[in-house]
């Protein structure tokens, strides 16, 4: 049977329908019902066939392959060159991802993923690490071939996928068909701004400050998000902060790992500020609450270098839904994966960390983010990746 229809095994009762009543747009984010019909045309590949819970509201989940390829360095095959070339002048040892091996901290792994691309003319791609993959700090970045950028799918893309995988923090166990991160679809050249933000916060209020308070939407190049360091209760943790020697992570193991061996937790300081030490993996939270509507996805923007001398939130992609479902939600904080760059950095309560930017989908997914269709993170405070057990620790 051919890649093209395996591909389509899951999807022999036809494509996903749009919600009725919806408006399509000419330029945007494909909801979910819109990535059924690229893999149920074949532009989306794969063996073994993609399952329906591999769509997100406004993503499509990618799989590691059977095999990874240990390099020298990381790396773009720039123009004339493919991955495949690539990977033969750096590769040091090739890792059978069938026997769930460990990836090594700060070792360059290539896993070629199972989806292939096939992609229309007028359909680019975006790709992040999935919210538990940033978590553990494992730096995941999506490669093409000839590709001049990470992360980055070029309209009309058509040929395999690689993802690099970096665990900067923890060793960890992966095998074949693991979830490490996300591709969104875009038609045309949507633009988003400042206006759109505006916008929909005069429509419906996009930040809560509490769980019934809304705030103000502050915007600068995007919706600013700030930290989080005040504790509402006596003892809260406001931070965790990464163990250096910690022992190795199976990744498919969920609620499992007792924290207090992974992380250092911290409380509240008198003047409400955290020292980040170069080198070393925070959690933190947003001191927002904010909100994507049905009808939009948002995006951490790239770490701007005037905010500080910290890199911010690997994974950067918020579904249509998050910190709203179906309008009843008042905001969800956004949880933030902090790494100090070469010197102590000095962090405040209220201090901008990032900014979220809103673009429109080309119509309102079937799948909204929520318990519903099974995301993890929906009414979540300061929560670690879905590995450890929920009990707090104090």
């Amino acid at each position: 049977m051919s890649t093209s229809n395996q591909s389509q095994i899951a999807f022999e009762n036809g494509p996903e329908l749009p919600v009725e009543g919806a408006q399509p747009r000419t330029t945007g984010i494909l909801p979910s019902q819109e990535i059924s019909n690229l893999i149920a045309r074949g532009h989306i590949t794969a063996t073994p066939a993609i399952n329906p819970d591999h769509i997100q509201p406004a993503s499509l989940d990618l799989r590691l392959g059977d095999m990874a390829h240990r390099v020298r360095a990381s790396f773009l095959p720039g123009p004339n060159t493919t991955v495949a070339d690539k990977i033969k002048d750096l590769r040091m040892t090739r890792v059978d991802l069938t026997a769930a091996p460990v990836f090594e901290k700060d070792c360059v792994y290539i896993v070629p993923l199972v989806e292939e691309l096939s992609l229309p003319e007028n359909i680019s791609g975006r790709a992040n690490p999935k919210s538990t993959t940033g978590r553990l700090d494992i730096f995941t970045r999506l490669i093409t071939d000839y590709g001049t950028e990470f992360d980055s799918v070029p309209h009309g893309y058509k040929g395999k996928l690689y993802a690099e995988v970096v665990s900067r923090t923890f060793t960890v166990a992966v095998r074949a068909g693991m979830r490490l991160s996300q591709l969104r679809f875009v038609q045309g050249s949507p633009r988003s701004g400042d206006r759109t933000i505006k916008g929909l916060d005069q429509e419906e209020p996009l930040v809560y400050m509490d769980e019934g308070t809304p705030g103000k939407a502050q915007t600068q190049r995007g919706l600013r998000i700030t930290v989080n360091l005040e504790a509402s209760e006596p003892g809260e943790i406001i931070a965790y902060k990464a163990k250096r020697y910690a022992p190795a992570i199976e990744l498919d193991r969920v609620d499992f790992y007792p924290t207090e061996e992974f992380w250092e937790v911290r409380h509240q300081h008198a003047n409400k500020n955290l020292i980040l030490e170069p080198g070393d993996f925070y959690i933190l939270a947003s001191r927002e609450r904010v909100r994507v509507p049905p009808d939009f996805a948002a995006e951490m923007v790239p770490f701007d270098p005037s905010d500080g001398e910290f890199r911010i939130h690997y994974a950067g992609f918020f579904d249509p839904g998050f910190g709203y479902g179906s309008s009843e939600i008042k905001g969800t904080r956004a949880v933030l994966e902090v790494r100090a760059h070469e010197v102590p950095f000095l962090m405040e309560h209220g201090q901008l960390v990032g900014r979220l930017n809103y673009m429109h989908l080309l119509s309102r997914p079937e799948k909204i983010y929520g318990t519903n269709i099974g995301s993890s993170y929906q009414h979540q405070a300061l929560t670690l990746s879905k590995q450890f057990r929920r009990e707090p620790v104090r």
